[in-house]
């Protein structure tokens, strides 16, 4: 099975620099496991991560855009779920 990853993003809102961050960060970490990265520009403020067809991000659901090691991990949970992310898989300290 190949590992498919797509980042469907607004045009109108100029989300084109945001979405190719967050591919190159994604191409980065998963370089050895992820076969294809599509970028796909959209309109009406659409920003959405699917990876291997499986909605992992959506704006609109959250109401925000992500972090990007929550992406790397809702990503990793998709294409390579025995993969460690080392510091990225770790949760902030408890605020005190």
């Amino acid at each position: 099975m190949s590992n498919r990853v797509e980042i469907r993003y607004c045009t109108q809102c100029r989300w084109l620099l945001r979405a190719a961050w967050m591919a190159q960060e994604l191409l980065s970490t998963f370089e050895q496991e992820m076969d294809e990265l599509v970028l796909q520009p959209d309109t009406g403020g659409i920003f959405e991560v699917r990876a291997n067809g499986e909605l992992v991000w959506s704006r609109k659901q959250q109401g925000r855009f992500p972090e990007i090691n929550e992406l790397k991990q809702l990503v990793r949970d998709q294409i390579a779920p025995e993969r460690d992310l080392g510091h990225a898989d770790r949760k902030p300290a408890p605020q005190s």
